[in-house]
């Protein structure tokens, strides 16, 4: 099982450089689609039932999106530790 995640991610980190001079769209559903791959390698990791899966998939999704969105704006979130967030420039 380990040599099977670490093929996983080693493949995934190869492919990010193909990620280079994709579209806005393209990048979305690039991370959307690599987001919902983290989320369901977690929850097999973790052993989780059919339902924990699902709901991996779908939050790594929603994760990938958010990070390829924030990548073509150049803009990050950052919390000011009282439970608010404010948008700058990524370093």
């Amino acid at each position: 099982m380990r040599l099977r995640i670490m093929a996983m991610l080693g493949a995934l980190v190869m492919l990010l450089g193909a990620c280079e001079n994709l579209t806005t769209q393209q990048r979305t559903v690039a991370g959307a689609a690599g987001g919902a791959a983290a989320g369901l390698i977690a929850a097999d990791i973790l052993e989780a039932d059919d339902d924990w899966r699902l709901i991996s998939g779908l939050a790594g999704a929603a994760a990938g999106t958010v990070v390829a969105q924030n990548q073509d704006t150049g803009m990050c979130a950052y919390a000011r530790g009282d439970g608010t967030y404010y948008r700058a420039p990524c370093p």
